[in-house]
Parts: C-alpha cells; structure tokens; sequence
C-alpha cells in the first residue's frame, strides 16, 4: 500500500509543531533533562537527553512522529524501517500516520539484517527513522541493506538530532529536534566551577565530589 500524501488532523489541528512545543513535549516527557550531567564519554554536559522515554506514553509518541510524518507526507513511502531496539515503536507510529507497512532491523552475528518476513523488494520507497541520530552508525548500516536488496532511501527521519551537522546520508534528513548539547572535559567544566549544580550520572545517584 502506497500513502496517498494527506495525514489526517482532527479538527483545528496542525500538521507542523512549532519548536516551543517541541520542547515542551521532550521536558514534559522527560526526554530533555537540563542540569550538570556525567555523560558516557566522561565529559561534563548541561543537558541530557533519554529518547526512549518518548515512548512511555503515547500521547508525546503520537505527536512527534506525526509532526515527522508529515515531512515526509509528499515522499510516496511504502514503508518505514528502524533498527531494533531503540526505533522499533518509532517505525510502527510513524508508519501508521503514512497508512504503510513498517519493518525492523535486528543484528545477527553483528551484521544488520531483517528477519521475521520482512523483505525489501527492488523499487520499494523506503524512510529510515530512528529516536536519536549522533554519528548515525546504525542507520548507515541500515540503509546499505536496503539499497543492496534494491529499495531506495527516500529520507531519513528521528525524534532528535544531535549529530552537530556531521551526520550526511546523501538523502534527506529531517528531524523533530535539533539538540546543540555542550560537553566539557572534567577539568573544565564551567559547571564544576561554579560550584552551584551537583554532578549527577543519569538513571544512578549523585556523585560526591
């Protein structure tokens, strides 16, 4: 089934957010957590995001990836794939405001593949969608496999967008929210000195410094 380009809005509705509402959203979810953060990396941040979060409720879900939809409404997609695990409710939602199949990429032996049935068939139109993009590793992979069974990539769609502009998929790519988030080494993080925020590592307990 091929999208027929119109999403459907309910009454006084719009199909674009505005990016104050976007922000909301990512806050009210608790997707955008502001503060004095202990990332992975080890540098110090001022923001944290957690994107998974989007998808605990439906109501943040349901808004966004139609918002995102709707960027791709003009596109004639056939189907939306995401990479397991963290795009699998994406691709789903996003799909079902394009009217269209969705598929999901899983690792086997560490190689992106599809599994269950799904098959990408030469010619088919295919967005690419996952939560977050930062170097876009995983949607690259995806994306190859696609092109080698055939299909075209038509764009590439997520939630939020922290790659600094350094993501490139030679297609399009949209997104809901791009996040400018600063990191600082330890030793220079002009949060530490201050002094006024407690470091905190997300999803553990605050650190003593």
């Amino acid at each position: 089934m091929m999208y027929n380009g119109t999403i459907k809005l309910n009454e006084g509705e719009s199909s674009m957010l505005t990016d104050e509402r976007i922000v909301e959203i990512l806050k009210e979810a608790g997707v955008l957590l502001e503060g004095h953060f202990l990332l992975t990396s080890g540098k110090h941040s001022n923001k944290y995001l957690q994107c998974a979060k989007v998808f605990r409720n439906t109501k943040y879900s349901e808004e966004l990836c139609k918002d995102l939809a709707a960027k791709f409404a003009d596109d004639n997609v056939e189907v939306v794939i995401g990479p397991a695990m963290g795009a699998v409710q994406m691709a789903y939602e996003v799909s079902r405001h394009l009217g269209v199949e969705n598929f999901f990429t899983e690792r086997e032996e560490g190689k992106m593949v599809l599994r269950r049935g799904f098959e990408v068939k030469p010619g088919m139109r295919c967005l690419l969608v996952e939560d977050v993009i930062t170097t876009g590793g995983s949607v690259k992979e995806v994306q190859e496999l696609v092109e080698a069974a055939g299909g075209v990539v038509v764009g590439i769609g997520s939630i939020v967008n922290r790659s600094g502009g350094k993501a490139d998929f030679g297609v399009p790519f949209k997104s809901e929210y791009i996040a400018n988030v600063e990191a600082w080494e330890a030793d220079e993080c002009p949060l530490c000195k201050e002094g006024k925020i407690e470091l905190v590592k997300p999803g553990s307990r605050k650190i003593k410094k």
